[in-house]
């Protein structure tokens, strides 16, 4: 399948079940508390994905793009925000992706959004919009899977989804990776072009005199949450590591190693959500 193809397939994304009953359930309070809303939407890369896209539609005639869940809750009503979770009850019976393994990839994207906010705050950007792109930054990922599943399976025959090498075989392979995917969702959707930018490049970003330094941070916190999930001990770290990128952003393999989260999403915590 061509990439143009892709773009304009009907990328309707899985939700985390537990989630959305849980906001759900927050919403038919009298009084829901957008804390608590923001922190259940948080959890989840489609929910994400949803609420900006209706937040930045035409609808609300905005003179500026909304680029993280806060500044959407903010200006969405509770109504919405009903509409939104029960669209996204409806599609829970389309939740199986061929494979992949969706509660490690809730999980992967979870840890690669706190990750991103942290960094974020040691090289003076905005950490909420780091955390939504690193949220949605491997939503491609998803859409390649249900939209053209046998090639994708004969790619993960080589390496798994979550393989430090996916993007390259993506593009050996096919001529695009997930990255070109998600930022041509995004731009649909209608994110601001600052996030949109940044999947596109995060595979290789500062290429070409490009300078966008989200795009390299949600690469090191890809590299980083990858490197977790395949339990990547010292030496391969150090050897892995994309230093090329870090020194673009003043960042060494300790600066980054030191922002693991303390409340890493472990395997077992979104088995709560599924």
């Amino acid at each position: 399948m061509e990439l143009n193809e892709l773009l304009v397939s009907d990328a309707a994304l899985p939700s985390i079940p537990k989630s959305v009953a849980l906001l759900l359930s927050e919403l038919g309070r009298p009084e829901p508390d957008l804390r608590t809303l923001g922190q259940l939407i948080g959890t989840d890369p489609a929910l994400t994905t949803r609420l900006l896209t209706l937040a930045n539609s035409a609808m609300f005639q905005l003179s500026r793009k909304v680029s993280s869940i806060p500044e959407a809750l903010a200006i969405l009503g509770i109504d919405h925000l009903r509409s939104l979770a029960q669209a996204a009850a409806l599609g829970l019976s389309f939740r199986a992706v061929p494979g992949v393994n969706l509660q490690q990839f809730w999980r992967y994207s979870l840890n690669v959004a706190k990750l991103s906010r942290a960094l974020a705050g040691m090289v003076r950007q905005n950490p909420a919009t780091a955390f939504t792109a690193g949220l949605v930054h491997a939503v491609g990922e998803l859409v390649m899977h249900m939209g053209m599943p046998q090639d994708m399976a004969a790619i993960n025959l080589q390496a798994p989804p979550l393989d430090l090498r996916r993007a390259r075989l993506e593009i050996k392979r096919l001529g695009f990776c997930y990255a070109e995917v998600g930022a041509g969702f995004a731009r649909k959707w209608q994110f601001p072009e600052r996030i949109v930018e940044a999947l596109q490049s995060q595979v290789t970003p500062f290429e070409n005199d490009a300078y966008e330094p989200l795009a390299g941070l949600v690469h090191l916190a890809s590299w980083r949450a990858r490197a977790k999930e395949i339990d990547m001990d010292e030496n391969a770290l150090a050897v892995s590591y994309p230093g090329e990128v870090g020194l673009v952003l003043g960042l060494d393999i300790d600066m980054v190693l030191q922002q693991d989260p303390i409340d890493w999403s472990a395997k077992t915590e979104l088995g709560a959500f599924i």
